[in-house]
């Protein structure tokens, strides 16, 4: 479970150079309050903000970084950015689960593609 929690440290003062915009963009509040139902990984039998998965281990920062200013500009709409976060979220937690199987698979396989390899060489 991810607990968001928001600091009431960032208060900005009235007069500040640059800053009549609220304490949170508006763009942020709608990724915050966006939920979506992914079941998978850590995810699974809740609901989880847009913000939530963005920030969640399967996002690298780069795509994450990407997808913010796409969004922030106008390039990507709200329904974009949940489903693009959703589907690698989706798909991450499949190549995760794929790899622990394989990992978990017995050594015979290993052993056979070993012996595969080592015959292709022989020739």
């Amino acid at each position: 479970l991810i607990t968001v929690k928001t600091s009431n440290k960032d208060t900005v003062s009235a007069g500040e150079k640059d800053d009549d915009s609220p304490k949170e963009e508006p763009w942020q509040t709608a990724l915050k309050t966006t939920v979506v139902d992914v079941e998978v990984g850590e995810f699974q039998g809740h609901k989880a903000s847009v913000w939530d998965l963005l920030h969640s281990k399967y996002i690298p920062e780069e795509n994450r970084k990407e997808l913010l200013e796409l969004y922030q500009a106008g390039e990507l709409t709200l329904d974009q950015v949940k489903t693009v976060v959703s589907t690698i979220v989706t798909k991450a937690e499949a190549a995760r689960a794929a790899q622990r199987a394989h990992a978990s698979s017995p050594r015979a396989e290993s052993a056979v593609a070993e012996a595969e390899h080592a015959h292709l060489q022989e020739d």
